[in-house]
């Protein structure tokens, strides 16, 4: 996991994308093209993105890079500034916090996550490690460029808060998980949580990432993996786990699946303490 970003990106193809920007000379006329049509941004899948007006859209898109995220390919580091936010289409970002040569995730990122855009206000240094779990895609954007279409339209701004304030109690509600639930519980709600993320019931993870990530015993995570197998809540393939019964796994989930998936859903969740 020491891949750095710049040896590793891959542009995508877009050849959409390519003929709007041979097309349109300057920012005006992109963001008329983006007013005629509407249906440009078809072809992405980032929910943050999918919400914003077509004239806010047009005006982030001629900034926005289409890249291949490989697993194990580090996004940002800690300590380091943030060069690029990631609005991510499709995979599995692990967000985390490394010490000791160790490593704790406080939340898992998805189609719905723009990651980095928590560091956006200020330029503060970064505390958490993002790494690709499960390859997919995403399209970057540089800081300024983002801050300057965030101060022309502010639903853009006020889109990144709202994604932010859900994920800083995705992170809390985290810690708090780790000390008060048990590991069925954590498990069964990391399972659900990164279904929502990928948008899929199909989740490429072993049971050492599980063990590693939320600091439980391998065989503990096995036993556990095996009576929810047992309960056909889940299947399990070398190095895939399907879920069959998502409404039975979540029952099985602590409470502090619902709080952060209603968190990102904008919903009202009352109590942040979980069960």
């Amino acid at each position: 996991m020491t891949d750095h970003v710049p040896a590793c990106l891959e542009t995508l193809d877009s050849t959409e994308q390519a003929a709007l920007k041979q097309s349109a000379g300057t920012p005006q006329v992109l963001r008329q093209l983006g007013k005629m049509l509407p249906n440009t941004r078809s072809f992405v899948q980032n929910e943050i993105l999918g919400r914003v007006s077509p004239q806010a859209f047009a005006a982030i898109e001629e900034f926005l890079e289409p890249i291949a995220l490989k697993e194990r390919m580090v996004l940002l580091e800690p300590k380091r500034h943030l060069g690029h936010v990631y609005f991510i289409d499709s995979g599995l970002v692990s967000l985390r916090i490394v010490a000791a040569g160790g490593v704790l995730e406080t939340a898992v990122l998805g189609h719905r996550a723009a990651a980095g855009a928590s560091l956006l206000v200020g330029g503060h240094l970064s505390t958490h490690q993002y790494v690709v779990l499960f390859a997919g895609a995403a399209r970057r954007i540089r800081v300024e460029d983002l801050r300057r279409v965030t101060n022309e339209h502010l639903e853009v701004r006020e889109y990144l808060s709202r994604y932010n304030q859900a994920l800083a109690l995705h992170c809390a509600q985290t810690g708090l998980c780790g000390v008060r639930h048990g590991s069925e519980k954590r498990i069964a709600s990391w399972l659900c949580l990164a279904s929502d993320a990928v948008g899929d019931h199909v989740l490429p993870v072993t049971h050492e990432y599980l063990s590693s990530v939320l600091g439980l015993r391998r065989p503990g995570v096995t036993e556990t993996l095996i009576r929810f197998e047992a309960q056909k809540l889940i299947r399990k393939r070398r190095g895939v786990l399907e879920i069959d019964e998502r409404k039975n796994l979540e029952q099985r989930a602590c409470g502090c699946y619902k709080l952060i998936s209603d968190a990102y859903a904008g919903s009202e969740t009352g109590s942040t303490t979980g069960d």
